[in-house]
């Protein structure tokens, strides 16, 4: 069975910095490409970022790009989203998804002051 498990979400004043993760089990994590996705509330799911099955490439939304980071350790089945300089339109539920539809329950991100 597919899990994902999501965490290091919070709330942060503007201009701050979180650190989210993802652990996976029930798949080969360094088989897939991985990705961050978001929803705020009354607003639709929207992708923030996504890296390669080995780590090397990644690309992100534009509305985060040059702010947040993803990254993976296949060695710990883990996936990271760095977000740097956190804005108040930042505030969302954040979610890993392995394709084509898995995700987790997601880790709550509020920025506020």
């Amino acid at each position: 069975e597919v899990q994902l498990v999501e965490s290091g979400g919070g709330l942060v004043q503007p201009g701050g910095s979180l650190r989210l993760s993802c652990v996976a089990s029930g798949f080969t994590f360094s088989g897939y490409t991985m990705s961050w996705v978001r929803q705020a509330p009354g607003k639709p799911l929207e992708w923030v970022a996504s890296i390669n099955m080995g780590g090397s490439s990644t690309t992100y939304a534009d509305s985060v790009k040059g702010r947040f980071t993803i990254s993976r350790d296949n060695a710990k089945n883990t996936l990271y989203l760095q977000m740097n300089n956190l804005k108040a339109d930042d505030t969302a539920m954040y979610y890993c998804r392995k394709p084509p539809t898995n995700r987790g329950q997601g880790t709550p991100v509020t920025v506020s002051s």
